[in-house]
């Protein structure tokens, strides 16, 4: 599939291609290569970072609420992409952000990745309620993240603590278009 794919991107002309998906992103950057696909590859985090830096991606107005980040395992393992996402939220005004006790490269997975999500778990807990459980302690209102398998996690988490009326998930791109200056 990965040829295909290939030969149909290089039949638009497609140099550069930017990715909401941190697995995308990496099969794209990282695999097709050897398929012959060589192109420029962005996450999302990285260009809303980069428009934000560069002046083209106004925010608006701030937030006053407390957030933490959680690093997806296929942009920041993978891909040690740790910075644009915090860069990002930092550009929010008045936002309070608190670090996991296990984030960056000690981050802990959503539970989302090798197809857990559609497992039943045998024995002990679910990951991700582990996960959200970690994501609680900080007393953050909102988890952000920067992958659509995570953010399903944490929703998951999150409604199997009961925990809907002090904690919310939302990806980087969500939080950002909320703040946009129009």
């Amino acid at each position: 599939q990965a040829e295909k794919n290939i030969e149909l991107l290089k039949g638009y002309g497609v140099k550069r291609i930017v990715t909401a998906c941190p697995h995308g992103y990496n099969t794209i950057k990282n695999e097709y290569p050897q398929f012959g696909g060589e192109f420029e590859v962005i996450h999302h985090t990285e260009l809303i970072s980069q428009l934000i830096k560069e002046g083209r991606l106004k925010i608006k107005k701030g937030l006053s609420e407390l957030v933490t980040y959680h690093d997806p395992c296929y942009l920041g393992r993978y891909n040690d992409i740790y910075q644009p996402p915090r860069q990002i939220i930092r550009s929010i005004p008045d936002i309070k952000m608190v670090e996991m006790e296990q984030n960056r490269d000690n981050s802990f997975c959503c539970g989302g990745g090798g197809g857990h999500m559609w497992l039943e778990e045998r024995t002990g807990r679910r990951i991700n309620e582990l996960r959200t459980e970690q994501a609680m302690e900080t007393k953050a209102q909102i988890v952000v993240t920067a992958c659509s398998f995570c953010l399903q996690m944490f929703d998951d988490g999150i409604k199997a603590k009961a925990a809907e009326e002090q904690l919310r998930v939302m990806d980087i791109a969500e939080l950002v278009a909320a703040q946009v200056q129009t």
